[in-house]
């Protein structure tokens, strides 16, 4: 069942990834001298809107009237990361939240616990992460001892995602959907205003 999951996982964000193409975040206003650049992700066929942390602005040229917005954007960022809200995020904005005793307590319940865990993997990462440098570090390396200490790896990278996504999708659900929503303004640059749920 987790393999599953994690392969669902995988294929959805490597499809979402590649179906990034750079749209405008909005148009420029008079004498604005950026351009800004949008990944579209689509998500089980379906395009999903950017939100404005998404979008990268890029200087226009000298001299130039129109924007291009053919620029494409750096690296592509997290598919995801737009749908779940980080600890610190959260817990930075607790009294505008209006986060109640239970909600605060399950959210600091799952941070401790993905922490516990995450310094656990860090370590056996570093150790493993080590050993393979020894490994690969000779003149002539040993194939199959280096790629099985690289499957090392890679299982205790795959297991601090595996934690780190546990930890992010916890504290969505803890979240109601006026308080997700104002998370997502916060992460717009507009204020919030206070929730009295």
């Amino acid at each position: 069942m987790r393999t599953t999951f994690a392969a669902l996982f995988i294929a959805v964000a490597s499809a979402a990834a590649t179906a990034q193409q750079p749209v405008p975040a909005r148009p420029p206003a008079a004498g604005e001298p950026a351009v800004g650049v949008c990944p579209i992700y689509v998500v089980d066929g379906r395009p999903v809107t950017p939100s404005p942390s998404d979008c990268v602005p890029v200087p226009a040229a000298a001299g130039r009237a129109r924007a291009d917005w053919t620029v494409p954007p750096p690296a592509a960022a997290d598919p995801l990361a737009r749908f779940l809200y980080p600890p610190e995020l959260v817990m930075g904005h607790q009294e505008a939240l209006g986060l109640t005793d239970k909600q605060r307590s399950a959210i600091q319940d799952a941070v401790k616990e993905a922490q516990s865990k995450v310094i656990d993997l860090q370590f056996k990462m570093s150790a493993e992460v080590e050993k393979l440098q020894r490994l690969i570090k000779v003149s002539s390396p040993d194939e199959p001892k280096v790629l099985d200490e690289v499957n090392r790896v890679l299982t205790l990278e795959r297991d601090l995602k595996v934690t780190q996504m546990t930890l992010m999708v916890r504290i969505k659900s803890q979240l109601t959907e006026r308080q997700q929503g104002l998370l997502d303004q916060m992460r717009g640059g507009q204020p919030p205003k206070p929730a009295k749920e």
